[in-house]
């Protein structure tokens, strides 16, 4: 992914107002950010414990979407799977992110789900960057270029369910 500026994270929202885009908590460490390594942008907002971001480049074109997830802590003991990166994690390691579609059906209340590491580090379990903790991935006959298209695939997957 190529790095991005406040202004390109800013501009990419497709489901929150300007206002909100305007005001939501970016990271602060953009320029020390793996770009290489990432497909995608993801954080969770300090100041809101129950909101994360994710912006993904479409297109040519970063597309950025605002994410819910519940507060509520499972149990060490559950172990759960990302959907996008099949990564495995105990306890709240995963959890079902929730996007308020874009445009009028947003507006109306709809919204889409998927589980996905509550880290939003997706890319980097992939490449082995990240290991998790307690948690692990499968061993896989793909190869690490497969791996990567696989997640990326489920992550458009994703964002074409909320018409982005």
């Amino acid at each position: 992914m190529k790095p991005l500026t406040e202004q390109d994270i800013r501009t990419s929202f497709v489901n929150c107002s300007k206002g909100e885009a305007k005001r939501l908590h970016l990271p602060k460490d953009l320029a020390e950010r793996p770009w290489d390594d990432l497909d995608f942008l993801g954080w969770r907002d300090p100041g809101a414990p129950d909101r994360s971001y994710l912006v993904a480049e479409r297109d040519g074109r970063p597309v950025g979407v605002a994410l819910r997830f519940p507060t509520q802590q499972r149990g060490f003991l559950h172990r759960s799977m990302c959907s996008l990166c099949l990564t495995t994690h105990p306890g709240s390691g995963v959890s079902l992110m929730t996007a308020r579609k874009a445009g009028p059906a947003g507006r109306e209340g709809n919204s889409v789900g998927v589980y996905m590491c509550a880290d939003l580090a997706c890319s980097l379990y992939v490449r082995g960057k990240k290991v998790p903790e307690s948690g692990g991935r499968l061993q896989e006959s793909l190869t690490l270029e497969e791996q990567i298209a696989r997640t990326t695939g489920h992550l458009f997957a994703f964002l074409d369910r909320l018409h982005v």
